[in-house]
């Protein structure tokens, strides 16, 4: 109807009507899609326990208000046969935002996984071995990997307004809605339900449970929120000038990966980082806070204590005034023996192509690691599980982050923190539980800041579990984290 007045209102303004020849080509209607499936039965043993199970690569086709196709979202799905409606199912993603399943999947719980090297070593070439992965979580849950919007093999149709799709609550939107469509699909809407993703799929959990059970009609109700390195306070990690939090949020993943790199002694990674979180709520906290009116005394006190903790010299620290970045960290905590850290996992060490500049040439712990994983999904998917497609693999797509919407409204919206939402969800659902892992060595989310956003008030702290891990952001990288974080999860779920 508003496009027919508008047509109107515009046929009223031209003296003369056009020709047919010259009147306005309508807009292109998207061309239908046949969502394509593909399934396989396969066997795997997983904790020891053999299991029957169906591998199934789905597309669903979501679609705009007009019934024209806009998005297609690929699921990739295994699930125990015969099927059994009272096991859990399990929706997982990865982060970015614009980062497929892949590494969740073909890292950690699916049912193969890529052989790289777990002590923090370069995954060199192909062929990378694609191994049976007895971590995966299928003895105690079905599984369904989803790759939104613009990750993976999922796509926007020609003519789709990246608008709708990309963005924190537009992004959940679609999430939500596949999961709904899964559910029904599937028969398993009296089944117990847990939802979780890595990285920014941990903001993503915080929108989309209150995309399943924020509203009055419809919810879709959970059991278990499982979040893996952990971002939901943005604000909190940015170190805008004038963000004295980023400081304190980063110290203790300092004085960790000091630690580790034997520039600092302490009893153990625990205990250096239990020092540095007392430090940084206590004394830094109270320097940071008193600016240009902190006395030299006090300054010099703190500037030894960091120093102490984070391996740095004092010289250093002075010249920083006492507010030293990840980025500098990272080139600066092995300067002396001409390496770099990594930003997913200070356990990983490059070279740069000299030794002189401020910041590193590149995170040495994902060039290490991402053409395994790329080569992986591609392999199993195609070649194992008979996906069939001319689309190229997103394991890290840049169009969703170029043009993602970052506003919840609600005016300037200056503080971004998307953890009132799991508050909400947990108060409204008295079942609801938080499992929280968190990798010792990993700034990109570092674990104090998943610590400090999740025991604000207005969150139940007797339904959170936290468990820790010698690795870094995606601690499945290391053999015995993989098969450590696999039986902290069976046991959460297993506590419903």
């Amino acid at each position: 109807m508003r496009y027919l007045l508008l047509a109107a209102a515009a046929s009223l303004a031209l003296p003369l009507p056009l020709s047919a020849q010259d009147q306005p080509p309508e807009a292109e209607a998207a061309a239908p899609v046949d969502p394509q499936v593909r399934t396989r039965n396969l066997t795997g043993t997983f904790a020891g326990q053999r299991v029957p199970y169906r591998a199934t690569v789905r597309e669903t086709v979501l679609e705009s208000d007009e019934g024209e196709p806009e998005a297609v979202i690929v699921t990739t799905s295994y699930v125990r046969t015969p099927r059994d409606t009272s096991r859990p199912v399990f929706f997982i993603y990865n982060g970015g935002p614009g980062s497929g399943s892949v590494w969740l999947q073909m890292g950690a719980w699916g049912p193969k996984r890529v052989a790289i090297p777990s002590d923090a070593r370069d995954d060199g070439a192909p062929p990378y071995p694609l191994l049976d992965n007895p971590d995966s979580l299928l003895d105690v849950a079905d599984l369904v990997f989803i790759d939104p919007p613009g990750t993976g093999f999922s796509h926007l149709t020609h003519g789709t307004d990246p608008e709708k799709y990309y963005g924190l609550r537009q992004d959940a939107r679609a999430v939500a809605e596949v999961i709904r469509r899964w559910i029904n699909d599937n028969g398993r809407w009296n089944s117990p339900k847990y939802l979780g993703g890595e990285s920014y799929g941990t903001t993503r959990t915080a929108m989309v449970v209150d995309e399943l059970e924020g509203g009055t009609f419809n919810d879709v109700g959970l059991n278990g929120l499982i979040l893996v390195s952990t971002i939901l306070d943005f604000a909190a990690r940015e170190p805008t000038p004038g963000n004295e939090m980023a400081y304190l949020v980063t110290l203790p993943n300092m004085a960790a990966a000091a630690y580790y790199h034997g520039k600092v002694q302490a009893p153990s990674v625990e205990a250096i980082a239990e020092e540095a979180r007392q430090f940084a709520i206590g004394p830094f906290a109270t320097a940071l806070l008193k600016g240009q009116d902190l006395p030299d005394a006090e300054r010099a006190a703190v500037r030894a204590e960091l120093s102490r903790l984070t391996g740095l010299s004092e010289t250093y620290l002075d010249q920083a005034n006492l507010r030293v970045t990840s980025q500098r960290f990272y080139k600066e905590l092995l300067r002396d023996r001409g390496l770099t850290i990594g930003r997913l996992d200070a356990r990983y060490t490059g070279t740069d192509f000299d030794n002189a500049g401020e910041t590193p040439d590149n995170d040495p712990s994902f060039y290490g690691i991402d053409a395994g994983y790329t080569a992986a999904i591609n392999e199993w998917l195609r070649e194992g599980l008979g996906f069939e497609t001319e689309r190229e693999y997103q394991s890290i797509g840049s169009e969703p982050g170029r043009n993602w919407d970052w506003s919840l409204g609600g005016g300037r919206n200056a503080y971004l923190n998307v953890a009132p939402f799991i508050g909400k969800a947990m108060r409204e659902n008295s079942q609801l539980r938080l499992f929280n892992a968190q990798g010792w060595y990993d700034f990109a989310t570092p674990f104090f800041g998943a610590e400090y956003s999740l025991n604000r008030y207005g969150i139940p702290q007797d339904r959170l579990t936290f468990r820790y891990y010698d690795a870094g952001h995606m601690m499945y990288v290391r053999d015995e984290d993989r098969a450590k974080l696999s039986a902290d999860i069976r046991a959460f779920i297993r506590d419903r």
